[in-house]
């Protein structure tokens, strides 16, 4: 089944993509396969003291993004927009789909599914659909 929108909520080690249209959806969980570890900030260490991105990770969001036609990108902290650059560069005609990348905390499947239902329905009361 083609589903006309998908919102992906990611941080740096997990991803729920919801891909839905007027009245169905379908949830993927996307786990990243680094271990979870503490990023110090130390003088003398060498490196920038962020997670590096993680490719794997990135392209398991983009399979369970499918063919949506309109994405929102949302999540806390910076991996919502290390994902959007990745988008940009390896993947832009997926990129050209993504309508808005949002903050938000860490919400639960249910309260996510409802945003994306909102902010959707904005945008295509916006273009007249």
């Amino acid at each position: 089944m083609s589903y006309q929108h998908a919102v992906v909520w990611l941080d740096h080690l997990r991803a729920v993509v919801i891909d839905f249209s007027v009245d169905q959806e379908h949830v993927h969980v996307v786990a990243s396969e680094t271990e979870q570890r503490q990023v110090h900030r130390k003088s003398g260490n060498v490196g920038a003291g962020k997670a590096s991105e993680d490719r794997e990770f990135f392209d398991g969001i983009v399979k369970a993004i499918g063919d949506a036609r309109e994405i929102l990108i949302v999540g806390p902290g910076q991996a919502k927009t290390h994902f959007k650059k990745d988008l940009d560069h390896r993947f832009p005609k997926v990129a050209e789909l993504v309508v808005a990348v949002e903050t938000a905390d860490h919400p639960t499947v249910d309260q996510l599914l409802a945003h994306a239902r909102k902010y959707f329905r904005r945008i295509d009361q916006l273009r007249g659909v």
